[in-house]
């Protein structure tokens, strides 16, 4: 599934402004290779195209995430995996056990390094995510034990990504930094490029300079690996809302409320009351968005667009849609605040009550213990993620070609060739 969802997004990312800024800017066009921009029929160096690709796999906000890392482990590694895999003449079973290898490090560092390091203020996405490439990265080209400790100390030296940075273009360029720091370690490592081997645990090393003293267990991180796998549980985080995944459990809640009341006349709203995780807060609780990319981390947007309209979809973020005068109107009276004690289980960092308080004084309210598709035990069903795909892949695939691409994935871990597999997402331009 992290396949079809991920490329799934990426094609549709390829759209926006920000992949065709970092393209235009760094003139990535005047060198050719055997990686294939996705979106476009432009192929780059392997580094080039994971960057880019990257860029366009984060920046709907639509794509899966790593509840232990907290951040979006398959966005970093795709891109890395494909536009390496084409390079080097992998095949589909190659990148899949990558991804695995990749997913598995990342949960890793997160056991280890969280909450405290996504509460710090790092977006763990490219902070721990980098390592989760390096290591998928490691595990396609072949690299010893040895090259692949090497090429993991030597991410330590890129890791980055700071939270204040989300609702802005530069939170998907964190993940396509991710992307291409991962690969160029693993490369570098292949080649001899040397790191210190304490480059985590040294005194100057990242846990201390990333988390501080005494705010990690770097036992955590290689205990008890395979028992289960991450991947399998708690499992990827799946999204049906592309906007940050702190809002989905309280747009879920609103929607409830639309299904029992049907779509509210905002002038019939006296108050909206949101409880969210306190967690989710420090990026979520934005009482008037100031962009398009800002409105995916408004709980305040996000709950007043299903209240209204009964849905939340692609065009609620896109232009100028932010700005419409009723939803606008609403937000004032949408109020956002961490979750009251028994609410919820102490545990639960995921759930939502909505509370909407009529003119006429009557309440009504629902609660979300969590989002579908937040674990493996409440999932998003395939056909639900598979017309993501056919939606987000004709944005700019024609519908022959979606077919053949949804075929093709479906039978990805058969594929024999990652470049015959990119051919059939090339487009025209």
């Amino acid at each position: 599934m992290a396949v079809l969802d991920t490329l799934g997004v990426t094609l549709a990312g390829a759209t926006e402004d920000a992949p065709r800024i970092l393209y235009d800017a760094l003139e990535l066009g005047q060198t050719r290779g055997p990686s294939l921009m996705l979106g476009s029929a432009r192929r780059l160096g392997c580094l080039d195209a994971a960057l880019v690709n990257g860029v366009s796999s984060h920046t709907l906000d639509f794509d899966n995430t790593s509840n232990t890392m907290a951040g979006h482990a398959s966005a970093v590694m795709i891109p890395a995996l494909i536009a390496a895999g084409e390079a080097c003449g992998a095949g589909g079973r190659d990148v899949l056990l990558a991804h695995a290898v990749g997913f598995e490090t990342g949960a890793r560092f997160g056991h280890g390094l969280n909450f405290h390091h996504h509460e710090k203020g790092w977006h763990p996405t490219s902070t721990l995510g980098v390592f989760a490439v390096t290591a998928a990265c490691a595990r396609l080209l072949g690299l010893s034990p040895e090259q692949t400790a090497n090429a993991l100390g030597l991410s330590a030296s890129l890791a980055a990504g700071i939270k204040a940075n989300f609702g802005t273009m530069t939170k998907p360029l964190h993940a396509g930094q991710c992307a291409r720091g991962g690969l160029m370690s693993a490369l570098l490592s292949r080649k001899g490029f040397s790191a210190n081997a304490q480059a985590f645990e040294h005194k100057q090393g990242f846990f201390n300079v990333f988390n501080g003293p005494g705010n990690f267990d770097a036992a955590r991180i290689v205990e008890s690996w395979g028992g289960p796998f991450d991947v399998t549980a708690p499992g990827a985080a799946y999204k049906l809302y592309a906007c940050c995944a702190g809002a989905h459990a309280a747009i879920e809640a609103a929607l409830m409320l639309v299904a029992k009341h049907g779509v509210f006349d905002p002038r019939s709203i006296e108050r909206v009351n949101t409880w969210t995780p306190a967690r989710r807060l420090p990026h979520t609780d934005r009482p008037r968005p100031n962009s398009a990319l800002d409105a995916k981390f408004s709980v305040q947007y996000c709950v007043a667009r299903a209240l209204l309209d009964g849905k939340v979809v692609f065009e609620h973020f896109e232009g100028d849609a932010y700005r419409e005068e009723r939803v606008c109107g609403l937000l004032p009276r949408v109020h956002a605040a961490p979750h009251r004690p028994g609410q919820f289980a102490p545990d639960n960092n995921n759930g939502a009550v909505v509370e909407v308080t009529l003119a006429d004084g009557s309440i009504q309210s629902a609660k979300v213990e969590r989002a579908l598709g937040r674990t493996a035990q409440n999932p998003i069903p395939l056909d639900q993620l598979r017309a993501k795909f056919e939606n987000c892949a004709s944005r700019v695939l024609g519908p022959k070609a979606v077919r053949a691409a949804l075929h093709a994935i479906d039978r990805f871990e058969e594929v024999a060739s990652i470049r015959e597999f990119t051919a059939l997402l090339e487009t025209a331009v």
